[in-house]
C-alpha cells in the first residue's frame, strides 16, 4: 500500500505540459495517449472523426463524451459507420451524448467512406500517414506552449491530400492537433516528463 502511495505522490510532482491542468481524465490523457505513436488503422480512424467534431470547441469536451460517440457510431467501425442513412442521423441528432452538429454527424460518415477507399488502396490508412513522416515521430523541442503552431506546411500538405480524397473536417489546424494526438509529431515540452529527451520519460 506505502508503495502504490509513493507512485502516486510521484506521478502528482512530474512536470506535465500546462495544457493538462490537473483533471483526472486530461491527465491521464495526457500521460497515457497524447503523442504516443499510434498506427492502428481503426484508432487513427476514430481519432479522425473525434478530432473533427471538436471542431471550434475544446478538446476535453470531446474527450468526456468519448465513450458516448463509441456507444453512438457502432464502436467507431468505419464499416458499419458507411452504412448509416437518414434514420441513423436522426438517431444522432437526437443523441445528447456527443455533439449534436449535423455536418459534424454526416461529415463522420462521408469520411468512414473515404477510408474504407483508402483502405482498398495499395496501403493502409496507417501506411499512407505515417509515410508522411517516414513512419517516425517527429520529435519537436519546444519551451512553451507559445511556441507550438497550430497549423504547419505539412499539416497543410496531408489536409489538402484527404480533402482531395473525399474527407471533410480535416483542415490544416484540425489535422495538426490530430498529429499531435496519434504521435506522429511529439509536440510534448522539453520540461515535460513524457518528452523523450527528459530523464522521465520512461515513467
Amino acid at each position: 500500500m506505502k508503495g502504490a502511495e509513493t507512485k502516486a505522490k510521484q506521478a502528482q510532482e512530474l512536470i506535465r505540459c500546462p495544457w493538462c491542468g490537473q483533471e483526472g481524465i486530461y491527465v491521464a490523457y495526457h500521460d497515457q495517449e497524447w503523442g504516443q505513436p499510434l498506427k492502428d488503422n481503426q484508432r487513427l480512424f476514430e481519432a479522425l472523426i473525434l478530432d473533427g467534431a471538436q471542431a471550434g470547441l475544446s478538446w476535453i469536451t470531446i474527450l468526456k463524451r468519448r465513450a458516448a460517440y463509441r456507444a453512438a457510431f457502432d464502436g467507431m467501425n468505419p464499416e458499419k459507420i458507411a452504412r448509416y442513412g437518414e434514420k441513423d442521423m436522426e438517431r444522432l441528432m437526437g443523441n445528447p451524448g456527443i455533439i449534436r452538429n449535423k455536418r459534424k454527424i454526416r461529415s463522420a460518415i462521408e469520411n468512414a467512406r473515404s477510408y474504407l477507399a483508402m483502405m482498398e488502396g495499395p496501403v493502409s490508412f496507417s501506411q499512407w500517414l505515417w509515410d508522411w513522416v517516414e513512419g517516425e515521430p517527429v520529435v519537436h523541442y519546444f519551451k512553451t506552449q507559445a511556441e507550438i503552431p497550430a497549423a504547419t506546411d505539412l499539416s497543410q500538405r496531408i489536409s489538402q491530400e484527404l480533402k482531395n480524397r473525399g474527407f471533410s473536417f480535416v483542415g490544416p489546424t484540425i489535422l495538426y492537433a490530430y498529429m499531435q494526438a496519434v504521435g506522429m509529431v511529439n509536440d510534448h515540452l522539453i520540461s515535460c516528463f513524457k518528452h523523450p529527451g527528459h530523464s522521465s520519460c520512461a515513467v
